[in-house]
């Protein structure tokens, strides 16, 4: 079943199961799709609604933390519980061996040598780790890495 289906069906399960939140986040992320379907002029396939839901896990995440940082705790309890429902349809985490695999072999394949090659690093990281990294962090890294 395709994600957007999927996404689609826990909607519905979520509404006759009367789960409150959970339908809400469900909502967000449903016409978070279709807004980017409309604007794109086009049907987005797993990989187009991969990139929406790591977009607004990532918006949560800031959120999260500016909510934090203001004393507000329950807003950020619910951008936690948006947060965990967006998660659930993101591929697991890749761990920080697979990461350190991935840019050494990234890095291989470009022949990239100092910081100013980041960029070629990074588009065949991204190719390869899509949905499974934070690539401001991954970015990070790989900097770190051609540094030095």
């Amino acid at each position: 079943m395709a994600l957007k289906e999927r996404i689609a069906e826990d909607m519905k399960a979520a509404l006759k199961a009367g789960e409150r939140e959970r339908l809400s986040a469900l909502r967000l992320i449903h016409a978070a799709i279709r807004q980017r379907e409309i604007d794109e002029r086009s049907i987005l396939d797993d990989a187009g609604v991969l990139a929406v839901l790591e977009k607004m896990r990532k918006q949560r995440r800031e959120s999260l933390a500016q909510y934090e940082a203001a004393g507000r705790a329950d807003l950020a309890a619910v951008e936690r519980g948006e947060i965990a429902v967006i998660e659930s349809y993101l591929p697991q985490a890749a761990s920080p061996e697979e990461l350190a695999d991935a840019i050494e072999r990234a890095i291989a394949a470009t022949a990239a040598a100092s910081p100013a090659d980041l960029g070629k690093v990074m588009a065949v990281l991204k190719a390869e780790l899509a949905g499974r990294a934070d690539f401001a962090e991954l970015a990070r890294l790989v900097r770190q890495r051609l540094s030095g």
